[in-house]
Order: C-alpha cells, then sequence, then structure tokens
C-alpha cells in the first residue's frame, strides 16, 4: 500500500516470570511492483517533510489504481517443548474501487516446521511410556492463508484465514495410537476508522475479532492516538484475558520504533509480570522523505 519497501523485526516475550513461556520473532519485507505511483495516492507521500497524518493532506487523498504487492516474513514460535517456524511468501492484488477507496486480496503460501524437544517433556516413566517413545522430533507441511482488505484514507475493513490448509500433527511413528492431533484455521475480522480531533492529531479507535475452534472467540478493543509525523501512543483491551499499553516513535525517515506491555487480567497474573513486545521498522526507498508512514492504523 505504500511507496517504499517495508521491513519488520519483532520479538515478544509472553507471561514473563513463567518457565518457558512462549516466545514470537518474526521478520517481514513488503513492497509494491513498480515506480509509476508517485502521486498524491495510497502509494504516495505529501511533499517531502509535510506531515502524512495531517488533516490536510488526507482531503486531498486520491485511492491508488490498481497495482500489485508483494512481501515475504518469517515467524518463530517457541513455547516450553515446541517451536514452530512459518515462512511464506506473499502476494496481493490492490483494486480501484472509486475516488477514495482500494480493495485488495491477499495470498500467503509457505512452510510451517514443528519441531519437539523431549528433553523438556517430563514423564513418569519416559522408558515404558508409548507417547514418548519413537516420537518424531521435527515435521515440515505446507501452509495456506487467504485475505481482503478494503482500505481509504481514513477507513479499513479486512478478512483473513491462517492455517487454511488441514493438517494432522502427529509426533509419534504409530499414528492410529495418537491421531488427535490437528491445525485448525484462524479467522480474523478487523474494521477501524480514523478521525481528526486536531489538525496534527489524530484518534483511530479500532476493533479485531479472532475465532478459532473450539476455543470461545476473541475481541480486542483498541485506540490509538497519533501525534504528527513523530509519536504515538495507544490501549487496547482483551476480555477476559489482559490490557495493554502501546507506544511509538518515528526516529527519523529510515527508522520506527514501537512497544506494548500487557497486564494480564486473567488468572495467570498471579504467576505471571505480563508480557513485552518490541518492532523495529525500516522504510527503504523513502522517495518523500517522511518520518512516517501515512497509514498509521
Amino acid at each position: 500500500m505504500e511507496n517504499y519497501t517495508d521491513l519488520r523485526f519483532g520479538y515478544r516475550k509472553q507471561w514473563t516470570g513463567i518457565q518457558d513461556a512462549p516466545q514470537t520473532s518474526f521478520v517481514s519485507a513488503n513492497f509494491s511492483l513498480g515506480d509509476q505511483y508517485l502521486w498524491r495516492n495510497a502509494l504516495s507521500m505529501p511533499d517531502k517533510g509535510d506531515n502524512p497524518m495531517s488533516r490536510n493532506y488526507t482531503q486531498n487523498y486520491t485511492s491508488s489504481p490498481a497495482h500489485h504487492g508483494l512481501g515475504v516474513i518469517a515467524v518463530l514460535d517457541d513455547v516450553g517443548p515446541l517451536s514452530r517456524l512459518d515462512a511464506s511468501i506473499t502476494y496481493a492484488y490492490h483494486l480501484q474501487v472509486n475516488n477514495s477507496l482500494n480493495f485488495s486480496v491477499g495470498v500467503a503460501a509457505g512452510i510451517s516446521r514443528i519441531g519437539l524437544d523431549r528433553s523438556k517433556l517430563t514423564f513418569e516413566d519416559s522408558t515404558t511410556d508409548p507417547a514418548i517413545q519413537s516420537t518424531l522430533v521435527g515435521q515440515t507441511k505446507p501452509d495456506l492463508g487467504l485475505g481482503v482488505w478494503l482500505y481509504g484514507a481514513n477507513f479499513f475493513a479486512g478478512a483473513s484465514v491462517q492455517q487454511l490448509l488441514p493438517q494432522k500433527l502427529i509426533f509419534t511413528v504409530s499414528p492410529t495410537a495418537y491421531s488427535t492431533g490437528k491445525e485448525v484455521p484462524h479467522l480474523f475480522l478487523t474494521t477501524g476508522y480514523r478521525f481528526f480531533v486536531a489538525e496534527d492529531i489524530a484518534m483511530t479507535p479500532s476493533v479485531m475479532v479472532k475465532q478459532v475452534s473450539p476455543t470461545p472467540i476473541s475481541i480486542d478493543a483498541n485506540l490509538k492516538i497519533a501525534f504528527k509525523d513523530r509519536l504515538w501512543l495507544g490501549g487496547s483491551y482483551r476480555k477476559n484475558d489482559s490490557f495493554s499499553a502501546i507506544a511509538g516513535v518515528n526516529i527519523n525517515k529510515t527508522f520506527n520504533l514501537t512497544y506494548s506491555y500487557d497486564f494480564t487480567t486473567s488468572q495467570l497474573n498471579t504467576v505471571s509480570n505480563g508480557s513485552h513486545e518490541i518492532v523495529l521498522g525500516i522504510q527503504l526507498n523513502n522517495v518523500y522523505e517522511v518520518m512516517s508512514s501515512m497509514k498509521m492504523w
């Protein structure tokens, strides 16, 4: 959606204070194909040095012509004895709906590598327990995700599904005895709207709904407040789970940094000190030399 190459490096430490609690690391890169979209639209920026979050710029916003986008993403999860590496190539086609809206359809195709560290498993008798004998320590599966996205200067809405391909997860060479493990689709719905409370101050309330069977539906309510092209603050609430405080700073036209802290509200708060996440963004080929992307959602 932007007229530069967007690189992201992130790390999340969940439920600090709990041994072998989840940890997540990721790297991603996204860019548009072609260099002909350098005017004031979804792939462009204001004049050099202008604030892309200003009310004046969004009032003059026009949607971009149809175009293609590419990306790559790799995510590493470590949770106790289990580790998972997801690596995907992504593609999106952006269609111009009208003068102010674009609609994009995207696909992510790749592989998932699930590993099991037997040394972190404890049994009453590990020499005879059939669940630990002849264990498969790793398996690689194909992976597929799909998504749609509708967006303009101030509005966005989307739907996506991950782990679309049905896959068995079997960690023993005797699959008939232990074959109930499987991957299930993860469905996400999200929408939000940005409005201005002053020329250079914008607020963006949004909501995200996640459904993963058979667990209860998860709903996140979020709010971001952006100050010019330099700083933004925000918060999030997930029912029966956590509150989150978020802050981000655009260091210069190339680097930006975001940090979040989750306050756990479930019973885990008796043993957990919360969760930390940090993300470093790098904007390459930022020809308009502004400190932040117009799409500060």
